[in-house]
């Protein structure tokens, strides 16, 4: 019986389907919700439970609502991912070609960079290197927009980087894609757009696990080498309510050359 889908499963469903992407408070007011709308017993520390329910019923449709944590600012968010291999073919019905094409790329500029970012202008270059059909620079400016509305980017000072959404639906994908080259948390084992990496043995940390891990050490050391931490250890508080700050991400912008030759070799390659 508790198996069972009922109607507030699938409100809650159809809310997180529209919606693409929740964060938790949201997801947990929605619950609630919807559990009082269609009268089914609510609990506010079953939401898992609810969940999981819904998962189940996902599973031989190759979906999952998954929990993820922004590395923007530390809260947890709800997502609708598929579980196809090549994810990004769940974007074609909003997207033409060239403009997959051109999120693909810009993927790969904010994969391979130091600090997790692509520039504006550099997205904008794309543009000549279109293989399917080239598009204006005006275009690609309007196309940049309709990617951070839904939620694939997130636009800051002229640089974008890849979305909560974005990463928890494409992870597969990236590690498929990237695997040489994407970095993985040592911490939590997913995938790190913006982190800080050890000078030493190059291990990635997101800056919401380096804040987690290194709190209340006087001396932090690498988790995986032991060797000195370089980095100023990021603020919880400072993070989970604004993002990493300029001073923060430049950390990670001090990468290695060893890590930057590697990056720029996998670029070329490709």
């Amino acid at each position: 019986m508790a198996d069972r889908i009922n109607e507030s499963h699938q409100r809650f469903l159809q809310a997180l389907m529209s919606h693409g992407i929740m964060e938790g408070s949201a997801v947990r007011a929605l619950h609630r919700h919807c559990c009082e709308l269609h009268k089914v017993h609510y609990m506010h520390d079953k939401l898992d439970d609810f969940v999981g329910v819904l998962n189940r019923h996902l599973q031989p449709l190759f979906m999952t609502i998954e929990k993820g944590v922004g590395e923007e600012d530390g809260l947890t968010y709800y997502a609708l991912v598929n579980r196809v291999e090549n994810d990004i073919t769940k974007m074609a019905s909003d997207y033409a070609e060239n403009e997959l094409e051109l999120f693909r790329k810009t993927m790969e500029l904010i994969i391979l960079s130091d600090n997790g970012f692509a520039t504006s202008i550099s997205i904008l270059n794309l543009a000549d290197e279109l293989q399917s059909k080239k598009m204006k620079k005006k275009e690609v400016e309007q196309l940049l927009q309709s990617f951070v509305q839904e939620k694939w980017l997130i636009g800051r000072n002229g640089e974008y980087t890849l979305h909560t959404r974005c990463i928890m639906e494409l992870e597969h994908y990236i590690r498929n894609t990237y695997q040489d080259v994407a970095k993985i948390c040592n911490v939590c084992r997913k995938v790190a757009i913006q982190s800080q990496l050890c000078e030493n043995c190059g291990i990635p940390l997101h800056l919401q696990c380096a804040g987690k891990y290194f709190h209340g050490k006087a001396n932090p050391t690498c988790p995986n080498c032991n060797e000195s931490w370089p980095h100023e250890i990021p603020d919880l508080n400072q993070v989970s309510s604004q993002g990493p700050s300029h001073s923060q991400t430049e950390t990670v912008r001090g990468r290695n050359q060893r890590s930057k030759n590697t990056s720029t070799a996998s670029r070329t390659s490709r």
